[in-house]
């Protein structure tokens, strides 16, 4: 089956079965290397992306489900010599340590500012709690999202 979406600004067509998670589709087919498998269930968050404006795990999704749909990936929203704000302060705070977690974190924290560019710690927190950071650098992190909210709002 055939399934036509727009990823990272572009429209695309994927051919797999309609209940293949879009995570496979997304490294797989398309090459991306941001959206990470972590657990398969949903509950780690290092394979979220934005779909149609809210974060979503990618491994539990279907592809026939993001028919006609905008999808945004870690690499849709900056490029190596123009980082998004987000990518900046997560570098300044050193907010990454393995990475693992980092790009679902950073698109966690992008759809929460596209909604919200002054959120409380406890909005941060809450948009954040559906991703595991193994290596502990919540704090890091936290700080990161508060910096790139400051410097989106300038």
């Amino acid at each position: 089956m055939e399934t036509a979406f727009r990823l990272n600004g572009a429209e695309v067509t994927a051919e797999a079965d309609d209940d293949t998670p879009l995570l496979y589709i997304l490294r797989n087919d398309m090459g991306l290397n941001s959206p990470k498998y972590g657990c398969g269930l949903a509950q780690c968050g290092s394979c979220r992306v934005i779909v149609d404006g809210d974060v979503a795990p990618s491994c539990s999704i279907t592809l026939a489900s993001v028919a006609g749909k905008t999808i945004e990936t870690l690499e849709g929203i900056g490029t190596p010599g123009r980082l998004h704000p987000l990518q900046e302060a997560f570098l300044a705070e050193q907010a990454a340590q393995c990475g693992y977690c980092t790009a679902g974190m950073i698109m966690a924290a992008k759809a929460l500012l596209d909604r919200n560019r002054d959120p409380s710690d406890n909005e941060i927190r809450e948009a954040l709690e559906r991703n595991l950071c193994r290596c502990g650098t919540y704090h890091r992190i936290i700080r990161a999202v508060r910096r790139a909210a400051r410097e989106m709002a300038r």
